[in-house]
């Protein structure tokens, strides 16, 4: 099925972003977009609306029928719309379009994991040990990659962090739609990855300052992501591993951004334990994760293809209890 084959109910304007996933509904769907960047097409038409079939297979090259039937593809997913032979973006793509970064992002990705799910997915759903040694995905975010600074592991670690870092930045609007960061003073995100988040926390509240504890790898490519952006000042990175190097102290806010459900029960226990301790007295600890993947028919969009490997880490609110020492 296609996913605009079926309209969504409307979203608050927050979750705006989502727009993308209506675009990415079938594998078909997906890959004629994909070659529709990659050729350049999508820009064309950005340039060129109410271009012709003649003046795209001219301006771009390849050969009619080659176009034709990409074009009817991409008419079938409501990316283009073609009447009297002229062909136009059409609005609802021009919409997604505002959350490229997101959209192009989800696509490499869904592309980088459906493998796994085409050869492995009896073994993901039977046996997750054997899962997570075959699939590609977990061998892609090998976090030992990220404690030695080489080139490889450069490379290996920027292709995930595309897709963390749009995420973020989308979903960090999200957060502060549900919770007032005006307070705070400094701000600790732990496995804070790009610094996105943080960038976009800092953005919005002038007097925040944020420090971002991460993989070293990762504070790397987080510390040239950041490079550009006017708040570069208010934002610092520090290399440790969050389960065994001392947390730096004296924040009035700890945040835990999609990084819990990177591990097991113990370990996430022990990761909220140790930031606890680096809390000014009255300050906030503030979780922001995925719940766990509710099937419907929005699960079965392409789109969803990069979350669904992980859909035994995904926990319920209130899941993990702690018993925290009296003061």
């Amino acid at each position: 099925m296609n996913s605009s084959d079926t309209p969504r109910p409307e979203r608050n304007r927050v979750f705006d972003y989502l727009c993308v996933d209506d675009f990415i509904g079938s594998f078909t769907a997906t890959q004629a977009l994909k070659s529709a960047f990659e050729l350049r097409l999508i820009d064309y038409l950005l340039q060129n609306q109410a271009s012709t079939l003649e003046q795209i297979e001219k301006a771009l090259g390849g050969d009619r029928r080659g176009w034709q039937f990409l074009l009817d593809l991409l008419r079938a997913n409501q990316v283009v719309e073609i009447s009297a032979k002229e062909i136009e973006l059409t609005s609802r793509f021009l919409n997604a379009l505002r959350y490229r970064d997101l959209l192009e992002a989800k696509i490499l990705f869904c592309h980088h994991v459906a493998p796994d799910l085409l050869d492995h997915f009896s073994e993901m759903i039977v046996n997750p040990g054997q899962f997570m040694r075959q699939a590609r995905l977990f061998n892609l975010f090998d976090y030992r990659r990220c404690l030695n600074i080489t080139a490889e592991n450069y490379e290996r670690t920027r292709i995930w962090m595309r897709l963390t870092t749009s995420l973020s930045r989308h979903e960090a609007r999200v957060c502060m739609h549900y919770h007032e960061f005006g307070s705070y003073r400094r701000m600790l995100d732990i496995g804070g990855n790009s610094g996105e988040f943080a960038v976009q926390l800092c953005k919005q509240h002038p007097c925040l300052v944020a420090t971002v504890f991460d993989l070293p790898m990762v504070c790397e490519i987080g510390r040239e992501h950041i490079q550009a952006e006017p708040e570069v000042s208010r934002i610092s990175f520090t290399k440790g591993n969050a389960l065994q190097d001392p947390l730096p102290i004296g924040f009035d806010l700890i945040t835990f951004k999609s990084m819990l459900h990177d591990w097991p029960e113990a370990e996430a226990k022990r990761l909220i334990t140790r930031a606890s301790n680096s809390l000014n007295p009255g300050g906030t600890l503030l979780i922001f994760e995925r719940g766990p993947i509710v099937t419907s028919p929005a699960t079965f969009y392409y789109a969803n293809t990069p979350m669904l490997p992980f859909f035994r880490s995904f926990r319920r609110q209130n899941s993990i209890r702690l018993t925290m020492p009296r003061s």
